[in-house]
């Protein structure tokens, strides 16, 4: 029996009401305090644990819901006697107490499949290796500007159940990484959205890329024929995938390579999008706020979503043009002496800064290092090779990076922290060129995380 079908045999007739059963959540984060919440007002007798300190504003909340909590350690007593137990999307599978939750049947999920049993919202999810943020945040940004009641949920904004708790949309545009989507079992999008799959993150799937690939396609479970997947096919790995899966949901391929039947394509540089026969040229791709080919890609997803929900081709364009793009993802951060510095510290991986090199118009001086993840270096050749004349090290071990690109770039520099890799390439760089940070690395070397790491950047950046 999967996962997916205990939980409801578990739960009362409905699978839906507490009534006292007692659901127990491991981490406080946004995630672990909202599913708290909502499984509070649902009946459940509920029991948070975090193996870490509980951040002060999640702490209030759980208080002021009369919600039991423990920090720094997990107690198992309190935790193996849960007749269901939601855990923290960076909590993986391998973990001592999540096997021997497993081993005795007791279901683990996601916040994300709890809070979908509560609504009957229409749940647009939005998964890929790239760009899940900037596409979440742009449809979010067009159905809000279209007037539509619509909340922002997953990785960004506030998390799904509290929502769900506290408020009530009739949209909810969700941010889902493959983690979350491992813990989802009878959850269905209306609306799923797949924009890439890269190498990433392998080591929580045994180092093979097929247990990776598997978990980004289960946005398309449970889907029917009355849903949308909408893809890229331009992707290798997702076309290929997407040519040998079922997949039930009616398709919507987006493509800048061809034209296509349902979807969205580009015609001489115009982004077009065809719906149920309605073939309507949006604009040039000049217009985009979001430049570069991948935001290309993007805007497409996104455009396709719009006119799903029935959004009017004036308000798609217009939001299109005038959208902001997120903090750390190619934020333009100032132009000093001339030099342009952009933020892309969210770029995690390398193909992300691949990404990001291939939009920069000007010679780069790029921020790049901190924790590898098993990065592969070669793709990033061709784009370094053509775009930047120095590389700053920003990590605390830069022996890889250096080996890989010590024949194509003359400089390369160490750097130990923000504020340095800041001031050497301000004099590496001269004006008309660009300081990009685009680490391809995690940051938990000499940062807090990514976004510690792009606040110190900008903090650097204004002090020159």
């Amino acid at each position: 029996m999967s996962n997916g079908q205990n939980i409801k045999s578990t739960l009362s007739p409905s699978g839906r009401a507490g009534e006292g059963l007692r659901l127990v959540i491991l981490g406080a984060g946004e995630s672990g305090t909202g599913a708290a919440v909502l499984a509070k007002q649902k009946g459940f007798d509920v029991f948070l644990s975090d193996k870490g300190k509980i951040k002060e504003k999640y702490k209030t909340v759980l208080s002021n819901y009369g919600i039991n909590w423990e920090e720094e350690k997990h107690s198992e007593e309190l935790i193996l006697n849960a007749v269901e137990v939601i855990k923290s999307p960076g909590i993986p599978d391998k973990a001592d107490l999540i096997v021997k939750l497993k081993k005795q049947g007791t279901p683990v999920i996601s916040e994300i499949e709890f809070a979908g049993r509560y609504t009957n919202a229409k749940k647009i999810c939005i998964t890929g290796s790239n760009g899940k943020t900037t596409t979440t945040m742009l449809t979010y940004h067009i159905l809000k500007k279209a007037g539509l009641n619509v909340g922002l949920a997953g990785n960004v904004g506030k998390s799904l159940a509290i929502q769900v708790a506290e408020s009530n949309h009739d949209y909810y545009v969700i941010e889902l990484s493959s983690f979350q989507l491992d813990g989802m079992y009878e959850f269905k999008a209306d609306i799923a959205v797949l924009l890439n799959v890269t190498p990433d993150h392998l080591d929580r799937y045994n180092y093979e890329l097929q247990n990776y690939v598997d978990s980004k396609f289960r946005v398309t479970q449970n889907q029917t024929a009355n849903d949308a997947f909408i893809y890229c096919m331009d992707d290798e790995i997702t076309a290929k995938e997407v040519s040998r899966k079922v997949i039930s949901a009616k398709k919507y391929p987006f493509s800048i390579q061809q034209k296509v039947e349902e979807g969205a394509y580009l015609n001489e540089n115009q982004l077009t999008i065809n719906i149920n026969q309605t073939n309507q040229t949006l604009m040039s791709i000049q217009e985009l706020a979001l430049q570069g080919k991948h935001n290309i890609y993007n805007s497409m997803a996104a455009g396709i979503v719009a006119r799903l929900t029935d959004v009017r081709k004036e308000t798609i364009r217009e939001s299109l043009s005038d959208f902001q793009n997120v903090e750390h993802r190619l934020e333009f951060v100032a132009k000093v002496h001339g030099v342009n510095f952009i933020n892309d510290s969210k770029a995690t991986n390398v193909n992300s800064t691949w990404y990001a090199l291939e939009s920069m118009q000007t010679p780069v001086v790029l921020i790049l290092g901190g924790v590898d993840k098993g990065n592969d270096y070669s793709m990033l050749m061709e784009m370094v090779k053509e775009k930047v004349k120095a590389i700053v090290c920003l990590g605390t071990d830069n022996k890889k990076i250096k080996k890989a690109f010590k024949a194509v770039v003359e400089t390369i520099v160490e750097t130990g922290s923000a504020q340095e890799a800041v001031a050497v390439s301000g004099k590496l760089a001269k004006s008309g060129d660009t300081v990009l940070l685009s680490p391809a690395c995690a940051s938990f070397d000499l940062f807090e995380n990514y976004e510690d790491r792009g606040h110190q950047f900008k903090a650097a950046v204004r002090g020159l």
